[in-house]
């Protein structure tokens, strides 16, 4: 019993868990920023991408860009 005690302790005591789920919420918000990133960037390319369009075309079309 007295070994059982002994290794709760120890792993309660041991810090690699701790750095492992320290890369995990790093990495979550690193995915996070990406994803709102480029979505910002997407509606933007769209955007320039329908202004070109528009301004090439002799009857301009309506957007299917995002709001």
């Amino acid at each position: 019993m007295n070994k059982f005690i002994k290794g709760v302790k120890d792993f309660l005591k041991e810090e690699d868990g701790l750095t492992t789920v320290e890369y995990a919420v790093a990495g979550a918000l690193v995915a996070a920023t990406v994803v709102l990133a480029f979505t910002n960037l997407g509606g933007e390319v769209c955007k320039s991408i329908d202004s070109l369009s528009n301004a090439i075309a002799s009857d301009p079309v309506s957007s299917d860009c995002p709001q």
